[in-house]
């Protein structure tokens, strides 16, 4: 079993493979953080809650409750009962007054685990995981909160999330609610996240704790460019094979706060969930309020060991398209190639010669409907241009298939132009406040999607085209961020549901999609990687990472993109050089090498490639198709850091029968008058023999991992090799 309890200490024990998670009881019923962290085979123990120092619990020493209340390690803390630091859930009642104090009822342990009403959220058979449901109530409030554990012992995950029923009498108000909670002593701990911007998502950020709060967070209505939904306390100068790692990633897509709190009393409490900054959730009599889940892990070996249990936690419990297991069509897409600037023909020259170097799908991009011929309008109005598309759409689409390839098209189906037919019929759609003249944000507005009409026309206006012709892949895009938030729709005493009420809007959306269309390819995107995020993943098996195409720009953003996410998530492309944002040249074969690390494409016009590139792409289809059930299976390692070092990135894809790895290495700065680099490889099983392919040169595994493996000095910078072992 993987959950047990123990009714004499009440204490209940969550084990996976590697990890112990323990919670505990208070005599009065409190909910208390115990232990996690390595596995421990032996029964549970409550002494670390410290309920027997002062001040005592509150039936010993009611005299002392706040003290109590300050410092208990609490579960799922809440407001204004007396505990300081950051709570869980703020509940306000009718009569205005705030505060919520819960209390253990009930619990119910079962195998499976259940699906959360309207939100994407990991799955399992009864095989796979086994779930607490710890049962809470605050009596005075007639509030009900069901912390729910879900526990997958393969991968060393625990899935947590929370949903609060309304069992009184009285409308309450939900002015906070995050849907996990990690209370720990402090061990010198430092906090990890992701941060950025439009096109340098998701760089690796360590920093120290200082007593107080430690946070990252999105109030952008999305999960955004600048901060990622993942946090992980770290131990000092944890590296990716040694020390340890306690981590947290949201599933979710919209507004988000991870923080850290360093306490008075040198412990810390590290907190997730939906932002509580303009939210304000009405939960009526009878009424139930589902809270996203969030993903936990941790690691003693280091920042690789997490890398991999999320890994293959999302492979195999959160992504569902039928592509997850098998090879994505390699594509090309015609946005750097053309832009707006294109017809039938310009795109049937393009897939004529991308189909005969063995590209295997065309993806048509922005300017394809309505008056589509610069970015100021006719979002919203999804007519196609047969000005631009001669004999329309399934016209083009038949002339692509024809050629052996399949065909995708780009939507950006949450947003309206002000110069819109559709906006000049409906501009109460739009999100706005009002009296207030809305706010533009790249000539557009954001669809008001917690309108049940408004979901409806954009869901009909997506289908009607994918019925009218033989499309297999769809962009989803969405390129700006919510803001004046005011809905026609919803009620006053509502309008701090919109946030949420819109990312519930947008799953709905994308849920009915891959419903209809059970073998579409759908790849999510948001200005880039603007939302790459766990809850995208449900829906798409692959996220465009970031706008920025650049091969050297990429290492970073790759590298922090899998940190967490796998290879197969992780939308890459090869472009054109000199590249379109940073105008630096890069050779085609460095480009082909770290798009190889993520789902490969192009993004350029291919009619333009002189005749040495153009001859590489057949080149790197066969490299592709070689080597993309290693990479989209694989364990990822690794190994070096461009981002660390400024000299040169490597990585490794080990199978897990540890028969071949595939490793890619790229010197971004040639240095002179040095001998070879000795790098320890990582992925090899000691105990076997490799032959590097193409060399005949065998090794064994054991030296390459202990002793290392001597790595040239390659002639130029921005160079790349990659070197297959497999065990003979």
């Amino acid at each position: 079993m993987a959950i047990g309890y123990d009714g004499a200490r009440r204490l209940f024990k969550l084990d996976t493979t590697n990890t112990t998670y323990m919670i505990a009881l208070s005599p009065e019923g409190y909910v208390g953080h115990v232990y996690y962290g390595r596995r421990i085979y032996g029964e549970g123990d409550t002494r670390l809650l410290r309920m027997e120092e002062e001040p005592y619990t509150p039936s010993v020493n009611e005299g002392e409750k706040a003290s109590f209340m300050d410092f208990f390690p609490m579960e799922y803390p809440t407001g204004g009962v007396s505990d300081y630091r950051e709570s869980c859930l703020e509940v306000r009642a009718s009569s205005g007054g705030p505060g919520c104090e819960l209390l253990y009822a009930d619990h119910k342990i079962y195998k499976g685990k259940k699906k959360l009403a309207g939100l994407p959220a990991s799955f399992g058979t009864e095989d796979e995981t086994e779930t607490l449901d710890l049962y809470c109530e605050d009596g005075v409030l007639g509030l009900k909160v069901i912390l729910s554990y879900a526990v997958f012992e393969k991968e060393n995950v625990i899935a947590r999330s929370v949903r609060a029923e309304n069992s009184g009498g009285e409308t309450l108000r939900l002015e906070k609610v995050y849907s996990a909670c990690i209370d720990m002593d402090n061990e010198d701990y430092e906090m990890l996240t992701l941060c950025g911007s439009w096109a340098r998502e998701r760089h690796i950020q360590t920093r120290s704790l200082a007593y107080g709060k430690q946070s990252v967070a999105s109030a952008k209505g999305e999960s955004s460019h600048q901060q990622h939904p993942f946090m992980a306390l770290v131990s000092p100068g944890c590296t990716q094979e040694q020390g340890e790692a306690y981590a947290m990633h949201f599933v979710y897509s919209g507004n988000f706060l991870a923080q850290t709190e360093l306490t008075q009393f040198d412990a810390v409490r590290m907190v997730m969930g939906i932002s509580p900054e303009g939210f304000c959730w009405v939960l009526r009599p009878g009424e139930v309020f589902q809270a996203p889940e969030v993903i936990l892990t941790y690691s003693d070996r280091g920042l690789g060991q997490m890398t991999r249990s999320y890994h293959d936690f999302y492979r195999n419990h959160l992504i569902r398209s039928p592509y997850r297991d098998r090879k994505r069509p390699i594509l090309i897409n015609n946005w750097e190639a053309t832009y707006f600037a294109f017809d039938t023909e310009k795109l049937l020259e393009i897939a004529r010669v991308a189909g005969s170097a063995g590209i295997e799908m065309f993806v048509m991009d922005d300017g394809w409907f309505g008056k589509r011929n610069e970015p100021k309008g006719s979002l919203g109005d999804w007519v196609v241009n047969e000005e631009k598309l001669k004999g329309g759409l399934s016209c083009l689409v038949e002339q692509i298939n024809a050629l052996g390839m399949d065909f995708g098209i780009w939507f950006e189906p949450e947003m309206i132009s002000p110069d819109s037919d559709l906006y000049r019929a409906h501009p109460d759609w739009a999100i706005r406040l009002p009296g207030r003249t809305p706010v533009q944000s790249r000539n557009q507005y954001v669809l008001d999607l917690s309108r049940p009409d408004v979901r409806e026309y954009v869901y009909e206006s997506v289908a009607a085209i994918l019925r009218s012709a033989n499309i297999t892949y769809v962009k989803w895009d969405m390129n700006r961020q919510l803001s004046d938030l005011g809905s026609a729709w919803l009620a006053a005493d509502s309008q701090g549901e919109l946030s949420h009420r819109f990312v519930l809007g947008l799953y709905e959306l994308q849920e009915k999609l891959v419903t209809e269309f059970p073998d579409l390819l759908l790849e999510n995107c948001s200005s880039g990687g603007g939302r790459f995020d766990p809850g995208m993943l449900y829906y798409s098996p692959q996220i465009w990472c970031s706008d920025d195409t650049d091969a050297i720009e990429r290492l970073v953003i790759q590298e922090g993109t899998a940190l967490v996410y796998p290879l197969s998530a992780i939308g890459a492309h090869v472009s054109a050089c000199p590249n379109h944002m940073l105008k630096r040249s890069t050779p085609f074969e460095t480009r082909g090498h770290v798009a190889l690390a993520g789902t490969f494409g192009y993004e350029l016009d291919v009619t333009k490639l002189d005749h040495e590139e153009l001859a590489m792409i057949p080149v790197q289809v066969e490299l592709y198709h070689k080597y993309n059930d290693l990479i989209r299976s694989g364990d990822y390692y690794r190994i070096a850091s461009y981002r660390e070092n400024h000299s040169h990135d490597c990585w490794a894809v080990a199978a897990k029968d540890g028969s071949e790895v595939l490793l890619t290495w790229v010197q971004v700065f040639a240095r002179p008058n040095v001998h070879s680099r000795r790098v320890r490889l990582q992925g090899f099983d000691p105990k076997s023999r490799y032959r590097l392919e193409g060399t005949g040169q065998i090794y064994s595994g054991e030296m390459l991992l202990y002793g290392g493996f001597l790595m040239e000095n390659l002639q130029g910078d921005y160079q790349s090799r990659l070197l297959h072992f497999v065990r003979v």
